[in-house]
């Protein structure tokens, strides 16, 4: 290209990013054998020379048809990209490649990454650490080197139960998102462990246990959330609450008892967790609670380029989780 212009490759360069330090005649000689040659500039090769891609990434737990199947990622996204926007940056979704989230880190171009639902001591975590690339958690624990935004899950997950035992219900199925094969090895971890810690505490309170009610663990789907149902209802003492750790599992819930023929809240009380838009205009309209995903997600990216600008000092920010009572929850016999 320069040499067609008969220009210097700085010359090209400043037509396309710099033309005051051009005069028009030469600027404009550029651009028409640009024209020409069809030729477009390499901005990511620019970008990568500068060290900067203007380009955020979110590192993602599932295959990307999944997360674009919870409405939980869009309302998360929605606050990301609302940031993006205002910096003029793009965002780049991030899921596992070949099942592997270490393989996707190399192939993504990026300033910094938004980790969401992995913990610090996680080989992806420190994977970006070692490359040197700025990182928030999201949906993790508190680390001092590491930026992060949580929600008060344990909070949370303690109202709902409470507000279960309070309508009189003992026969309860606690309807939990699957964690993974590494609970064996290291526990519940993360926003599971503090929402399974609340409910503990709340049955504590009752002289009762984890072991006094039925944990089952599915994957995250409503479709999941409808089999599980099924199966535990044709059980010989099917339960009166089903209490839900995500939204879209309690839908699963309630298309199931539909099926069934059961009144919600007359035969089973519902509950969920997450407060999505579908939550307060579906029939009955659903006891959930509630916690601010799209600012969660708004307060990752403004956390991200705080760091990728080195001003933050690794803050933990803590967002509430509040119960919202609707029509799928009623005192039992009632």
């Amino acid at each position: 290209m320069a040499k067609a212009a008969g220009v210097s490759r700085s010359a090209v360069s400043f037509a396309f990013n710099s033309p005051e330090k051009l005069s028009i005649s030469t600027r404009e000689r550029i651009l028409a054998v640009a024209q020409d040659l069809n030729y477009v500039p390499n901005t990511l090769a620019r970008m990568l020379k500068a060290g900067q891609t203007q380009s955020l990434g979110v590192l993602l737990p599932q295959a990307l048809a999944q997360v674009l199947e919870n409405p939980y990622y869009a309302r998360f996204l929605t606050g990301v990209g609302q940031v993006c926007d205002e910096q003029g940056y793009t965002l780049l979704l991030t899921p596992p490649l070949r099942d592997s989230m270490l393989k996707a880190i190399p192939y993504a171009a990026v300033d910094g990454f938004i980790v969401c639902g992995l913990e610090h001591d996680r080989g992806e975590v420190a994977e970006l650490r070692r490359r040197g690339i700025p990182v928030v958690l999201v949906d993790s624990s508190r680390h001092k080197d590491v930026s992060s935004v949580d929600v008060d899950d344990e909070a949370g997950a303690h109202e709902v139960m409470r507000h279960v035992l309070d309508l009189g219900h003992r026969r309860i199925v606690l309807l939990s998102m699957d964690p993974g094969p590494e609970v064996a090895e290291r526990g519940y971890r993360g926003p599971l462990a503090r929402r399974l810690a609340g409910v503990e505490r709340a049955l504590k309170s009752e002289g009762m246990g984890l072991e006094g009610i039925d944990l089952i663990e599915v994957p995250v789907t409503r479709m999941d959330g409808f089999r599980a149902t099924k199966v535990f209802m044709a059980g010989p003492t099917p339960p009166t609450a089903i209490v839900t750790m995500s939204d879209i599992l309690a839908y699963g819930v309630l298309d199931a008892l539909h099926d069934l023929n059961l009144s919600v809240p007359g035969d089973v009380s519902v509950t969920g967790y997450d407060d999505l838009p579908e939550s307060s205009w579906m029939r009955p309209r659903l006891t959930t609670v509630r916690q601010a995903i799209t600012t969660k997600g708004r307060m990752a990216a403004d956390l991200l380029f705080s760091t990728i600008r080195g001003e933050d000092q690794h803050p933990h920010q803590v967002l509430g989780a509040h119960l919202i009572v609707r029509d799928s929850t009623t005192r039992i016999g009632v």
